[in-house]
């Protein structure tokens, strides 16, 4: 059995953390994209409408 004090600091500063995952970068990542990948499909199907 380990004592605190004989573990990692990494893994006493990842048992101590109060969010739990990747959290906000994430979530930006992710919502930045899906907004990109909207104006994208707009901007490439926005001339099949017109037939001048």
């Amino acid at each position: 059995m380990h004592t605190p004090a004989s573990l990692h600091p990494a893994t006493l500063l990842a048992v101590a953390s109060d969010s739990a995952g990747p959290g906000w970068l994430l979530r930006t990542v992710i919502v930045v994209s899906v907004l990109g990948a909207a104006f994208l499909a707009w901007f490439l199907l926005r001339g099949y409408g017109n037939n001048d």
